[in-house]
């Protein structure tokens, strides 16, 4: 526990997700760059309530980070082809774009990060942080059947830094 307390306090001290999305040149708070992330990450548009599960959020939260997005040309909305009163939203070219810049800003950092490391540990590491996100999810999962939650961890419910 103490060194993931040291992580996450150091990756917070540091500013890590503000600094990212200074370098990718996006005016975004925290909120509606997850959004974006996520949206960009999924396979497919998404509904509100499918962003709010993989974020981990409440819907109205995402309601008004997607209001803004949309605003500003980053996501649109599209029909919902299995419910006409339903809408979808997805990425728009700037906004997908946008999202890889604040992604490789991020892979960038943590890649000086470990600029010293051998390629073995490099390997090593990818390795076990797979395992335990698998792990981790798997037994969250386990846990959401047993109580009968829907906690949003499976794919695509990880922090946007953490995939």
């Amino acid at each position: 526990m103490p060194r993931l307390a040291q992580l996450s306090n150091a990756l917070s001290r540091g500013r890590l997700a503000e600094r990212a999305t200074a370098a990718a040149g996006l005016s975004l708070d925290r909120p509606a760059v997850g959004v974006l992330v996520t949206l960009h990450m999924a396979d497919r548009p998404l509904r509100i309530g499918e962003i709010a599960e993989r974020m981990q959020v409440v819907g109205p939260h995402v309601t008004r980070q997607v209001q803004e997005l949309e605003r500003r040309g980053l996501v649109r909305r599209i029909g919902d082809p299995h419910d006409r009163r339903a809408s979808l939203v997805e990425p728009t070219p700037d906004g997908a774009d946008a999202a890889d810049r604040y992604a490789a800003s991020l892979v960038g950092w943590f890649s000086e990060a470990v600029a010293d490391w051998s390629d073995q540990d490099r390997n090593d590491l990818g390795r076990l942080l797979g395992r335990l996100v698998d792990d981790v999810t798997a037994r969250m999962n386990r846990l959401d059947q047993e109580t009968g939650e829907t906690g949003g961890t499976g794919e695509g419910g990880a922090p946007p830094a953490a995939r």
